[in-house]
C-alpha cells in the first residue's frame, strides 16, 4: 500500500502556491502624494500598512500648494497617478471643491506648529516669550522660511503682526523646493522657520523650539482620495491606518500633534 503523505505533500503544496497567487493578485500598487509636514510621520507608517496589506506604497513628495512643479495640485493637473493625497487641509479642501478629490474621503490627521532652528553649534537666540522672539527676530542677519503654509504665514501676517514688517523684508527670505533646515545649515542664513516636523529630521542645525503660541500658525493635516485613484478601497485602508489612535504615537514622535487618542 502506498504510503498517502507524498499525495498529502503535493496538495498541501498546491494550496499554498494557490494562496500566495491570490494575494498576490489582489495586492494594490497604490501612488501616495504627500506634503513635506507628514514626510516623518508617513515614512514610519508606511512599513506597516505594506506588511499588513500586502499592497506597495509609492510615494511622490511635494508642497501642498505653490508654483513649484512638484507642488501636489501641479502633480495633479499633470494626472500624474495618485490614489492618496496627504496636504495641508485647506489646500486639500480646495481640491475637493475643484472636483479633484472625493468629499467624503477627507480624515483628520495632525496638527503641525512653527519651529525655529539655528546652525549647530551656534548660540540658541532666546523665543520664550514674544518679547524675546521679536529682539531675535530684528537682531538677526538673515531669516529663511518655507514656500508652503507655514513661510505663507509668516510672509503675509506674522511681521506684521509684529509690527516688524518693514525690518525683516531686506533679511527674510522664501525658500523653495530645500528643506529650510538644509540651507541654514550650510550656513546661508542664521534663523530658519518650518513646521516642526520638517526641521526635525534635518542635519547640520539645532532645533530652538517652538515660536510662542500667541504667535503660532496652527496647519491642520488631512489626506483624502482623488476622484482618478485607481484603488480607493486600498487607499480608504490606508488612510484609515493614519487616522487610527495606533498611529498616533509614531505621528507624535515626529512633532506633530495627532487628532486620534493614542
Amino acid at each position: 500500500m502506498k504510503s498517502p503523505f507524498p499525495k498529502l505533500l503535493a496538495t498541501a503544496l498546491l494550496l499554498l502556491c494557490g494562496s500566495a497567487l491570490t494575494q498576490s493578485a489582489h495586492a494594490a500598487d497604490l501612488h501616495v502624494m504627500n506634503s513635506g509636514g507628514f514626510t516623518a510621520a508617513y515614512q514610519l507608517l508606511a512599513p506597516k500598512f505594506e506588511a499588513k496589506s500586502g499592497d506597495t506604497l509609492n510615494i511622490a513628495y511635494g508642497p501642498s500648494m505653490g508654483n513649484a512643479p512638484e507642488a501636489i495640485p501641479n502633480r495633479l493637473a499633470r494626472k500624474e497617478p495618485a490614489d492618496v493625497v496627504i496636504m495641508v487641509g485647506y489646500a486639500l479642501d480646495k481640491l475637493i471643491a475643484e472636483g479633484k478629490v472625493i468629499p467624503g474621503s477627507r480624515v483628520e490627521l495632525a496638527d503641525s506648529r512653527i519651529g525655529m532652528v539655528v546652525r549647530a553649534g551656534e548660540p540658541k537666540p532666546d523665543i520664550g516669550s514674544v518679547e524675546a522672539f521679536k529682539k531675535t527676530l530684528l537682531d538677526a542677519k538673515s531669516v529663511a522660511y518655507s514656500d508652503s503654509a507655514s513661510g505663507v504665514y509668516i510672509r503675509n501676517e506674522l511681521f506684521e503682526k509684529m509690527g516688524i514688517e518693514a525690518q525683516m523684508k531686506p533679511k527674510a527670505t522664501m525658500v523653495p523646493k530645500f528643506p529650510v533646515g538644509s540651507v541654514v545649515a550650510k550656513g546661508d542664513y542664521q534663523l530658519g522657520f518650518q513646521q516642526v516636523s520638517e526641521l526635525l529630521p534635518v542635519p547640520g542645525i539645532e532645533f530652538v523650539g517652538k515660536i510662542p503660541e500667541s504667535l503660532q500658525s496652527v496647519t491642520r493635516y488631512a489626506a483624502g482620495i482623488p476622484v482618478s485613484a485607481a484603488h480607493p478601497r486600498e487607499a480608504r485602508q490606508f488612510l484609515d491606518l493614519l487616522a487610527s489612535p495606533e498611529a498616533a504615537s509614531d505621528v507624535a514622535s515626529t512633532g506633530l500633534d495627532p487628532l486620534a487618542a493614542h
